[in-house]
């Protein structure tokens, strides 16, 4: 007789997972098609058979019922800071001057659980903002199984140009701590680079254009030759870059030097959307940090027109997918609450990608783009993270926020 869902809802498990499961759901995202009356037999870790009922040998599995529900890949965020909350909670500044290491740890334990348990079972997690290489000993925490949360990709400190960064507007004889690595010119980026890796980095992340100085409006940073500099000593240890570029000049250098993703495009345009589906340039748009952050600052969105830079930013991710852009899923999480994820997604439908698409974007395409070949889709062989939510979300993309089940690694945690 299968277990009701209710009955399976439990605290989390640590640990690895070691039973058999046979989960039933009305229907399967494989993570690019959907497939009707299929189950998925799980075995310890991984996944061990998919399809048809009379097609899978369920022999001594504990029979998991999960009527009503779209069992689909765990989710793959591309765009955390689990080591941030809110701004609105507390400014950007006043986390990396005022909050003390060991409370932004504290703080992000929660943090990682509250994604887990909404369905996002990897995160790439791209920068502690001042922390340091806090997000290293994060992930062993959570594959010790010391705490609950998803797996984690980290990039440690992430590389600013010299002077380019934040926090700003104090006295210009105070040398005041920064979100990221200071690095500059051949010599100390090589360093920087290898450092960061040899503390834990999976992936590289640089700030290819930001606000100079006291100035409002944001430049590009780094050189083409220091970009590809960067990227090719990440790419001796088989690791890849990824490029904060929100102007159409840093986009530019970034995909020139081999950036594989951009995050944001902000100020992106069709001949640099070309430019990035030429170079194969995948673009993480994060649209709901934008939208969180106009209303921090006091659009009531709902009853008031529309600011400037969300109207522009509709414009351009049109463009990027008109261009025929790779598009990952990644919202900047921590700008705004951790376990909202979703809220992404949501928006990538409102600006004009369908459900579907969206969907692939946070399982499949993710799991290709960072090159992480054991999860994004289900399929006999590959990691058991799974998640599974109610009704259908090809259908309408909010059904993502009806958890009804959450797996990692074949271990149930919801």
């Amino acid at each position: 007789m299968g277990l009701s869902v209710a009955v399976t809802q439990a605290q989390p498990k640590y640990g690895v997972g070691t039973s058999t499961y046979l989960l039933r759901p009305d229907r399967v995202f494989d993570g690019e098609t959907m497939h009707a009356d299929w189950v998925v037999l799980v075995k310890g870790e991984k996944i061990e058979a998919v399809g048809r009922p009379a097609a899978v040998n369920a022999a001594g599995a504990e029979v998991i019922d999960l009527k009503g529900t779209t069992l689909m890949p765990g989710l793959i965020e591309g765009h955390s800071h689990l080591l941030l909350h809110p701004y609105n909670e507390t400014p950007w500044d006043d986390q990396v001057l005022r909050e003390a290491r060991s409370l932004r740890v504290a703080r992000a334990t929660v943090h990682a659980e509250k994604t887990l348990l909404a369905g996002f079972t990897t995160v790439r997690d791209l920068g502690t903002e001042g922390a340091d290489y806090d997000d290293v000993g994060l992930k062993q925490a959570i594959n010790q199984g010391i705490i609950p949360g998803p797996r984690m990709i980290v990039a440690t400190r992430a590389l600013i140009a010299t002077g380019s960064y934040a926090p700003k507007g104090f006295s210009p004889d105070i040398e005041v701590p920064q979100g990221a690595e200071e690095a500059d010119g051949h010599d100390k980026l090589i360093q920087a680079v290898r450092r960061q890796i040899g503390k834990g980095a999976d992936v590289v992340k640089v700030y290819a254009d930001y606000r100079w100085g006291l100035m409002a409006d944001a430049r590009p940073t780094y050189t083409l030759d220091e970009l590809k500099l960067i990227v090719e000593t990440a790419k001796s240890s088989g690791r890849s870059v990824v490029a904060h570029a929100g102007t159409a000049e840093g986009m530019r250098r970034a995909i020139l030097a081999g950036c594989e993703t951009l995050e944001h495009g902000d100020a992106g345009t069709p001949e640099i959307f070309a430019l990035m589906k030429q170079h194969n340039t995948a673009l993480c748009p994060t649209l709901a940090a934008g939208d969180a952050v106009s209303q921090y600052r006091g659009w009531k969105k709902g009853s008031e027109p529309e600011p400037e830079r969300i109207r522009q930013k509709r414009i351009t991710f049109r463009q990027a997918l008109d261009a025929g852009v790779t598009i990952c899923f990644g919202g900047d999480v921590g700008v705004f609450a951790h376990g909202d994820n979703a809220r992404e997604l949501e928006m990538m439908v409102e600006y004009g990608m369908k459900p579907l698409e969206v969907l692939r974007s946070a399982t499949s395409v993710n799991a290709d783009v960072f090159h992480l070949a054991d999860r994004g889709r289900v399929r006999p062989g590959l990691l058991a993270d799974l998640v599974a939510v109610m009704g259908d979300p090809t259908q309408n993309i909010a059904q993502v926020r009806q958890i009804r089940l959450v797996m990692k690694g074949g271990t149930l945690y919801k």
